[in-house]
């Protein structure tokens, strides 16, 4: 007979890799320079300096940021439909 257990525990070492990944994404960094416009985002997608002629504008970071979670989440969102959810990966409902 399988051990109900075995699941729980892989899928516990899943979330650990999932989120020492994301760490590791938060400590990278993308700098990006053309013409006058200056953008810095981490891998985990946050913008960290956005600057247009050398002036920056923390409410512009702010706004973008919400938009980049904003399509984050319609992303997940989409393919969680497509999937079925985590429960159809794993072969239940």
């Amino acid at each position: 007979m399988a051990n109900p257990f075995k699941a729980l525990g892989d899928l516990n070492k899943l979330r650990q890799q999932a989120k020492k990944m994301q760490q590791d994404l938060a400590a990278e960094e993308v700098r990006v320079e053309e013409g006058d416009v200056v953008v810095v985002i981490s891998g985990d997608q946050k913008i960290k300096h956005f600057s247009v002629q050398g002036v920056t504008s923390q409410e512009a970071i702010d706004v973008l940021n919400k938009a980049i979670k904003k399509s984050q989440e319609l992303a997940a969102k989409k393919l969680q439909s497509m999937s079925g959810g985590l429960g159809g990966l794993m072969g239940g409902k």
